[in-house]
């Protein structure tokens, strides 16, 4: 559990990151099944519905950048969804109750692993309220060197910046950011949890050492955070339920919105639409 000086920077900063979450037993395990998908992706030589690949990908040497849904892929990466310990802390920031809107796992091979460009998650999803967040269970130490998250403290707190680019979405900021020079790197080890506001400017660089980055995304909701994007059914509210009892009544409170739309020129993943961007920030190999 969160004490109440990491709840409070979290509000101050829209982010944080915690320690020891996962025993090593439980890193261990996301290790192996993760080891299994990327071996199992080199029998495909392009993007697919379950995965993205890097663009030096070969058959011979597989580099997986990002394992699409794996809580609906295996077991494993579902049990982790619902993790008490994660849950507790989500809980604790959003709560009570929570419900999900998403997952991924996002990798980064060693002496590459693309990078991610200045975006805030708000973008791609708004909903009624903001009171939602992005947790990272770290399978791997997640340091400066492999392309671990950069956040700028108390940007959550600030404006909705531009998504566009020509009129369409583009997946990332296409406007100057004011403090990007006082970007943050989120640093832990292996087990811990990074945690990112909605609104919180992140972004990550290439992977320039000889270590991966594997990073388990899972996002949380208050449960009476409603999609502006809708809900096709009142099932479909109910399936993204994790802990604590459903509503009809969304909590709608005023916060900038821009919607993803027109939609993007090239989708896919966010690494696939951020390839039309104009100005990228950091290096692509």
């Amino acid at each position: 559990m969160l004490t109440s000086e990491q709840i409070n920077f979290y509000h101050e900063n829209g982010y944080l990151g915690v320690e020891n979450v996962l025993s090593a037993e439980e890193v261990a395990e996301l290790r192996r099944v993760t080891d299994e998908f990327v071996q199992l992706s080199a029998s495909v030589t392009e993007h697919t519905d379950v995965f993205d690949l890097e663009p030096d990908h070969t058959p011979d040497a597989p580099k997986l950048r990002r394992l699409k849904e794996p809580a609906q892929q295996h077991e494993v990466y579902r049990k982790n969804l619902h993790h008490p310990g994660i849950l507790d802390i989500a809980e604790q920031l959003i709560g009570p109750g929570l419900r999900t809107n998403g997952n991924k796992l996002n990798m980064k091979s060693p002496e590459y692993g693309s990078p991610v460009e200045w975006h805030q998650d708000w973008a791609f999803y708004p909903h009624t309220n903001d009171d939602i967040l992005a947790v990272g269970v770290c399978m791997d130490d997640m340091m400066y060197e492999n392309g671990c998250l950069l956040v700028i403290p108390g940007s959550h707190r600030g404006p909705i910046y531009t998504h566009h680019q020509n009129g369409r979405f583009a997946g990332a900021v296409t406007e100057e950011i004011p403090n990007a020079d006082k970007a943050v790197p989120i640093e832990l080890k292996a087990g811990g949890i990074s945690i990112h506001h909605v609104r919180t400017l992140h972004a990550s660089a290439m992977n320039v050492s000889a270590y991966p980055r594997r990073l388990l995304l899972y996002q949380y909701c208050s449960i009476d955070s409603w999609s502006l994007q809708g809900f096709s059914d009142w099932e479909a509210y109910l399936a993204t339920i994790v802990r604590g009892e459903p509503t009809n009544r969304p909590r709608v409170i005023d916060v900038p919105v821009q919607m993803p739309l027109p939609e993007s020129e090239r989708g896919g993943s966010i690494y696939e639409t951020q390839t039309i961007l104009e100005k990228p920030v950091f290096a692509q190999g």
